[in-house]
């Protein structure tokens, strides 16, 4: 009998979306029993006109989503995410956590920082599957999600391998880096993998862009109140780095960042977690609005490269309604 196939559905360009794909192979490897399986993966993001996968895409024996917008269709076989805009609305998610653990398992949280801390508690509590030998996993996928720093310097240090992983796969997160890490996370340390020839050469031109943008930074923001608005749309420059708006402006409250990359132009709003005001906004909500999603604390909206100005206007209107009371 060949063995079952098995997709792996997960947030590309994402640590907590990585590891998310590592701890959901473990699990299933381990519930599989003597059965065999192989795996693929495929990294998915929200960009213009994709909003969730499509059930097209859910061909194997067994599909799974992590970390990602659910996707309605008696193809799914496993959920799991920590979103509050996981559904697309309030009678979807009704249907779908009615058929939990029905038909499918299916697992939603939006309490949890992770989406690689959810999988490791349900793989533990429902499953009998500690999963021991990946804490260190999930417990960095936890804090990196969850912003779980002392301080924006903290943030932005990038002295964890950790952390240069979380750089990298923001970068370089799509289907063929998955098939090639999630094997590797499943057998060797963070301190191995981040010191890897291949990896530590993806590493160093991100080094060098790290520090140009932190270097440029000052010139390409706009401050409007307690808010701080960063236009990198005149160029590609893949994913901009974290919280590095709120080391060199630490009195924000929030930022809205216009990023364009070789697909999509990005509109990235985010809560300040180290400021000293308190957050009066869902940043979930108001992208949502948008056609995009996130969570309170964080979100983003994607467009079209060529809605360059669309993106500008809808980051000034953000930072407009940021600045004002809560709606």
């Amino acid at each position: 009998m060949p063995p079952r196939s098995v997709l792996v559905c997960t947030h590309g360009h994402c640590f907590d979306g990585m590891a998310s794909a590592a701890l959901f192979t473990r699990l299933r490897a381990s519930i599989g029993g003597a059965s065999a399986a192989t795996y693929s993966y495929k990294s998915c993001g929200y960009g213009p006109g994709m909003s969730q996968i499509p059930a097209s895409w859910l061909k194997s024996d067994e599909n799974a989503i992590l970390d990602f917008r659910f996707t309605e269709t008696p193809k799914l076989d496993w959920y799991f995410d920590h979103h509050p805009t996981a559904f697309g609305s309030g009678d979807e998610q009704a249907r779908a956590l009615a058929d939990a653990d029905g038909g499918r398992k299916l697992y939603w949280d939006a309490q949890y920082g992770s989406c690689a801390k959810l999988i490791a508690d349900v793989a533990r509590t429902r499953f009998d599957e500690p999963l021991t030998a990946l804490a260190d996993l999930v417990a960095w996928a936890d804090r990196i999600d969850a912003a779980r720093f002392a301080d924006a310097v903290e943030a932005t240090s990038v002295k964890e391998p950790a952390m240069k992983l979380a750089a990298i796969v923001e970068q370089h997160g799509n289907g063929a880096f998955l098939e090639l890490m999630v094997p590797r996370l499943l057998e060797r340390s963070l301190d191995d993998i981040a010191g890897m020839t291949d990896v530590v050469d993806l590493w160093k031109p991100i080094e060098a862009s790290r520090a140009a943008f932190t270097a440029e930074l000052q010139s390409r923001t706009e401050v409007r109140g307690s808010v701080v608005i960063v236009d990198l749309g005149d160029r590609v420059i893949g994913a901009a780095p974290k919280f590095v708006t709120y080391a060199a402006f630490p009195q924000c409250t929030y930022s809205v960042t216009v990023a364009r990359t070789q697909k999509l132009v990005k509109v990235g709003v985010g809560y300040n977690p180290w400021g000293d005001k308190p957050r009066l906004h869902d940043i979930a909500a108001i992208c949502r609005r948008a056609g995009g999603g996130g969570h309170p604390v964080v979100g983003a909206v994607s467009f079209p490269t060529t809605a360059i100005d669309q993106a500008r206007a809808l980051a000034t209107a953000i930072a407009l309604e940021l600045d004002g009371p809560p709606s």
